[in-house]
């Protein structure tokens, strides 16, 4: 049983730094976003391995909060980065944008070539 709990360690260990090592090198924010996911998720792991080795059950309200707040945190940070991809919306119509402009489409029937009553369009 201690041969496999520090194998377990290791691989954790190991896990732990090189997520360590995105979070500070990665390029792009959602890089480091889900590194700090990972992150999470592997401090989760760690915790659930004291668990079963000290045979207590303890720490499962805090097991629960931090895959609580992980997941929390990662939406909250992705629908932050993806308010940012509606800026094409938004330049759209402004003068030296690349942007075409919407087309409008107002639900009319005579807008949209839809015969009349008496068998003519409009």
């Amino acid at each position: 049983m201690t041969v496999l709990v520090w194998l377990i360690v290791t691989i954790l260990l190991a896990a732990a730094l090189l997520v360590l090592w995105r979070l500070v090198t990665g390029p792009t924010v959602l890089n480091r976003t889900l590194a700090s996911d990972v992150l999470v998720a592997v401090i989760i792991c760690a915790l659930g391995v004291e668990a079963v080795v000290r045979d207590h059950s303890t720490t499962l309200p805090v097991l629960v909060s931090l895959s609580l707040v992980g997941f929390v945190a990662t939406v909250a940070v992705s629908r932050f980065v993806a308010g940012d991809s509606d800026l094409g919306l938004r330049e759209a119509g402004r003068p030296g944008s690349d942007v075409p402009e919407p087309a409008e489409v107002s639900g009319f029937d005579e807008d949209q070539g839809v015969a009349d009553d008496h068998g003519g369009n409009r």
